[in-house]
């Protein structure tokens, strides 16, 4: 392992009976990264998450985090060496009050009730969502749900966050206080893998772009490159678009 790396995926695959979700993918994240993980509908992407973060277990190949093997790990036991994810869809749980759920991650470091109070509320703060310490997760918006599955990410204290389209939903002005909180959690010393869809997004935000398609890695380079790759573009978009109009196809607008 190279001293930089954080995550490595070493040629992870899943099979379910004839469908292989996960095409034998590896894939490096180093310490301090923005990685971002793209491809059209059904490419394999939160597949590949559980695969990462223990919901699933690969049909073959390795995963390490920090130079640790741990595919046989238990997603709580990959949570407490450092790994913190979001959801696709955002199910906090609703009875509780956002202070309660972001509680809930706080407790795997710390048994204490009054010292998890603290530190879930400190994670709050760090969000921008103090002020919704006391409502409950279900009276919050979309784009505060979708707040709130960050900081119960953040209670877990990992040094690596994969971010499930956290931003999917939101609307333009919405996004960009998302970007600008997440650009402010890496200027921190948090590393990103995130799944997303808006290209706008994965332009304005992403060190490193990889794409899957079918299962498999197709491409991996800087947005720019990956925005105007035609083996992207036809993947997203089909044989007919590819040519002249490459860069135009995928190419987002500025935020």
């Amino acid at each position: 392992m190279s001293a930089a790396a954080l995550l490595e995926v070493d040629r992870v695959s899943k099979q379910f009976g004839g469908l292989r979700a996960v095409a034998d993918v590896s894939l490096t994240v180093r310490a301090g990264e923005i990685v971002s993980l793209i491809g059209p509908n059904g490419a394999g992407k939160t597949t590949f998450f559980n695969l990462l973060t223990g919901q699933l277990a690969p049909s073959s190949g390795q995963v390490r985090f920090r130079g640790q093997a741990i595919n046989a790990l238990p997603p709580h036991a990959r949570a407490r060496l450092g790994m913190g994810r979001t959801f696709q869809i955002a199910k906090p749980l609703v009875a509780l009050n956002a202070l309660e759920n972001v509680m809930i991650g706080s407790f795997l470091h710390e048994a204490r009730l009054g010292a998890a109070r603290d530190k879930a509320m400190a994670v709050l703060e760090r969000v921008g969502m103090a002020h919704l310490a006391a409502r409950r997760a279900g009276e919050l918006t979309l784009s505060e749900r979708r707040r709130l599955e960050v900081a119960r990410a953040l209670a877990l204290e990992p040094q690596i966050v994969l971010l499930d389209e956290v931003m999917a939903g939101l609307n333009q002005s919405e996004v960009g206080h998302e970007i600008e909180l997440l650009h402010g959690l890496h200027a921190q010393g948090l590393t990103f893998l995130i799944i997303e869809h808006n290209l706008k997004v994965v332009r304005a935000f992403s060190d490193r772009v990889v794409v899957l398609d079918r299962g498999a890695l197709i491409a991996e380079g800087t947005a720019d490159e990956i925005l105007n790759s035609p083996a992207v573009v036809q993947a997203y978009l089909g044989q007919g678009h590819v040519g002249s109009g490459t860069e135009a196809a995928l190419s987002p607008e500025p935020i």
